[in-house]
């Protein structure tokens, strides 16, 4: 049996557990980050099954995600980075308390599938990559993207902004299907595209060249809490507890995350 099963069935196990046989089933609505679709996509049916609960998740960038609680958007869990959600405790839109690491994204790049493998293993061949490209993605920081902000950031800290500005191909699409964002990298129409790693190994038609060398790399922690005003706050923490065990552990790495300390 694969290390993924043994982790689904153990998943199994602790739903179960945390449903405590209750005859009333909740109904979640779990607002999360895009870079979690490959996992949850796993992680949600085993829940459901053996929970009896339900959960529904929404995708979109962290930013926008963190927005939409701000504006007091009816759901019962929130997955954005650590800090974005600690602001969201601060603003009492969380619960203080029901904060729980999840895992960590780090960030990587994209080319077409089978198409020539840039060298990227260092900061100098980075650079020389960035600059011999005929075209560079990354997501628009005005989406709220993580990523996003913190590739402009780095070009600017690399001292290449304003060279590579003329080939620069920022997606603006809106998130909610993550998968999407790398379309471009598919179709030709841009050569390597810096994003998270979960979501390069979802995309169609694209793989990952490699992550970043680990002098520029930047690992997000995602976090998962409750929502102040949710409906079914002891479902939602069972629902936290179960993506954040030890076995879901298996499924996030399958998926393209890294571990991170615990709370």
């Amino acid at each position: 049996m694969s290390c993924l099963r043994i982790a689904l069935v153990a998943l199994a196990v602790i739903a179960a557990m945390d449903s405590g046989g209750s005859a009333d089933a909740a109904e979640l609505k779990v607002l999360a980050s895009g870079s979690l679709k490959g996992a949850l996509s796993r992680l949600v049916p085993e829940f459901q099954k053996s929970s009896g609960n339900t959960a529904t998740v929404e995708y979109g960038p962290a930013g926008a995600i963190m927005g939409r609680i701000q504006k007091d958007d009816a759901a019962d869990v929130v997955i954005v980075s650590r800090s974005q959600l600690e602001k969201l405790v601060s603003n009492g839109k969380v619960l203080p308390g029901s904060l729980v690491n999840v895992a960590g994204i780090a960030l990587g790049v994209a080319i077409r599938k089978e198409a020539p493998r840039p060298d990227i293993s260092n900061v100098e061949a980075f650079k020389r990559a960035l600059l011999s490209a005929r075209s560079i993605g990354y997501r628009d920081p005005a989406t709220g993207s993580t990523s996003g902000t913190y590739a402009a950031g780095l070009l600017e800290r690399l001292g290449l902004a304003e060279e590579l500005k003329p080939k620069l191909r920022l997606d603006r699409t809106e998130g909610d299907v993550p998968e999407n964002v790398f379309l471009a990298v598919a179709r030709g129409e841009i050569e390597m595209q810096i994003g998270q790693i979960t979501e390069i190994v979802i995309a169609p038609g694209v793989e990952l060249a490699g992550p970043l060398p680990s002098e520029i790399q930047n690992t997000t922690v995602m976090a998962a809490g409750v929502i102040a005003t949710g409906k079914a706050p002891e479902a939602a923490r069972a629902f936290i507890r179960f993506i954040s065990s030890p076995s879901a552990a298996t499924v996030l790495k399958a998926t393209g995350f890294v571990a991170v300390k615990e709370n």
